[in-house]
């Protein structure tokens, strides 16, 4: 037969073909990792403290975030590599909770029941909740205090906190199908620090505009999910990273999104292997921290230093 004449596999059944193989392979390792307990901040200090993958509590004098929250072991039937840095049990009350868009790696339904729950048992209250445009009908009935929608560039005052939502290269479903749902990231300002959460995301120009317009001290940034080439349409290498780090024009930067779920093809100890290379042959190793799971990066300290 002509190569013409061949069946070709349908795209959604390829795509299901690689998840099938990622979902195999997340389960022939141990899992690995410790979910630490929560220690307080003395009053007063921010930091951010990496939980894993795309998650961080962000504690901006007194004012405490959760972005893209994920607690749970497994996505469906994807397994996580190693346990989440925080042991969700042991959490402070949560004022806001800032979703980057509807991915199950960035919006676990499950995880946010329990910082609901556990936030009202500490406080007898609920965090609010900020999302994406498009977004909002998957949160609404979980109990959160009030439902912020955004669209890029939007500002909005939140939990005592000034909220930028920012664009990103990326997609927003939460199905293969429901593509109407808005993604982006956030700037989030308080106490006099700045923290950029960039969502997933390609490398982009718009790296420079949020820079130009907002500043960030502290950049968080994906690194994983890159391989084959074509991921980098949606995600960027670290090497990708770095360069959106340099446009930014921010101080520290931490690493996000590698390290977790098998996302991409590329070895799970990779991406910040080739992270610290290009780094160090930039000359910005000294701004860059990897933070393993459940490490604080107090803020102060971490750009007195990089300065």
């Amino acid at each position: 037969m002509s190569p013409a004449g061949r069946r070709t596999t349908p795209p959604v059944l390829r795509k299901l073909g690689q998840i099938w193989r990622l979902v195999r392979e997340s389960h022939a390792q141990p899992l690995g990792g410790e979910a630490r307990p929560y220690v307080s901040l003395p009053d007063g200090e921010s930091g951010v403290t990496f939980i894993g993958h795309s998650s961080f509590l962000i504690e901006l004098g007194g004012v405490r975030a959760l972005v893209d929250p994920v607690f749970a072991r497994s996505l469906v039937v994807l397994r996580r590599q190693r346990l989440p840095g925080l042991d969700w049990r042991s959490l402070p009350a949560i004022d806001v909770v800032l979703l980057t868009h509807a991915h199950m790696d960035h919006l676990n339904l499950g995880s946010l029941r329990r910082v609901i729950r556990r936030t009202r048992r500490l406080s007898g209250r609920t965090p609010e909740v900020v999302v994406p445009k498009g977004v909002e009908d998957l949160v609404s009935r979980l109990g959160f205090a009030r439902v912020h929608t955004m669209a890029w560039w939007q500002e909005a005052q939140v939990a005592g906190l000034t909220v930028t939502m920012t664009p990103a290269q990326h997609w927003g479903a939460r199905m293969f199908s429901d593509t109407h749902r808005g993604f982006g990231g956030y700037v989030l300002r308080g106490a006099g620090r700045s923290v950029y959460h960039s969502g997933d995301t390609a490398y982009f120009e718009g790296f420079r505009e949020i820079g130009r317009r907002l500043a960030p001290e502290i950049a968080l940034l994906p690194i994983g999910a890159y391989t084959p080439d074509s991921y980098r349409a949606v995600h960027t290498s670290p090497e990708d990273a770095l360069r959106g780090f340099q446009d930014l024009g921010s101080e520290v930067m931490v690493p996000m999104h590698f390290g977790t779920f098998r996302l991409g093809r590329e070895p799970m100890e990779e991406p910040p292997v080739r992270l610290m290379r290009e780094a160090r042959r930039l000359g910005v190793a000294e701004r860059v921290r990897i933070l393993p799971e459940g490490e604080r990066l107090p803020l102060t300290a971490a750009v007195g230093a990089a300065r």
